[in-house]
């Protein structure tokens, strides 16, 4: 792979970035939950909202590579620190998404579901171009995989069970936080969970060929 084509995958992932990033601002702003790993950060910026929810996904995704370095040890690659920044890049994106979605009024219910189900396809729409740059994965997918090579399951089991475990988390911190209520993790969060793969599947399949032309030039 030569150098040019590095840096467009590079580009590409952080355009990929953006997209997940407003994605996840769109359904933030519906009120009705987030993506299943987003859940957490979504709940603590409910309850400690002096933090932005993409200072607080910074910190979560900062809390999953350093997860990575305790799973795999010395076969931790140094090359997946880039998640550092990249996971930075991500939280400003957010925010700077959250602004975007802000002028956008959400009296009713129906208008709230249309921005799940809005924020879920710019979010898949993310997360294919990221599948398809094929450079470095976010710090979500890298903790996965980090825990699947070392424990020996398939990625896809362990990446339901870590989604499963991230909404758990949220619901107890939720409960803790807001006197045995549930806050931040709603309807939205199922609908991302059974979504966002089924979606994401159809974008790469329509966009790996013409992307990998231009990547590849």
């Amino acid at each position: 792979m030569s150098k040019n084509e590095i840096a467009k995958r590079y580009i590409l992932f952080v355009i990929s970035l953006f997209f997940a990033a407003i994605g996840v601002a769109f359904t933030k702003h519906g009120e009705l939950g987030v993506s299943p790993i987003s859940s957490v950060a979504n709940v603590m910026s409910c309850k400690f909202s002096v933090l932005s929810l993409g200072t607080w996904l910074i910190i979560w995704n900062c809390f999953l590579i350093a997860g990575q370095i305790l799973v795999l040890r010395k076969k931790f690659n140094l090359i997946q620190l880039l998640q550092i920044p990249l996971s930075f890049l991500f939280g400003w994106f957010t925010d700077f998404g959250m602004w975007i979605v802000s002028f956008i009024p959400t009296n009713s219910y129906p208008v709230r579901f249309a921005m799940i189900v809005i924020g879920v396809a710019i979010l898949s729409f993310g997360i294919s171009l990221s599948v398809i740059a094929n450079v470095i994965m976010n710090s979500g997918e890298a903790f996965v995989k980090a825990v699947s090579d070392t424990i020996n399951k398939e990625f896809g089991n362990v990446k339901i069970a870590f989604d499963v475990l991230c909404v758990i988390i949220s619901l107890i911190l939720s409960l803790l936080f807001f006197n045995f209520s549930i806050v931040g993790t709603r309807e939205g969060t199922i609908i991302s969970a059974l979504l966002t793969g089924i979606v994401v599947k159809f974008f790469s399949s329509k966009l790996k060929e013409p992307i990998d032309t231009v990547l590849c030039r």
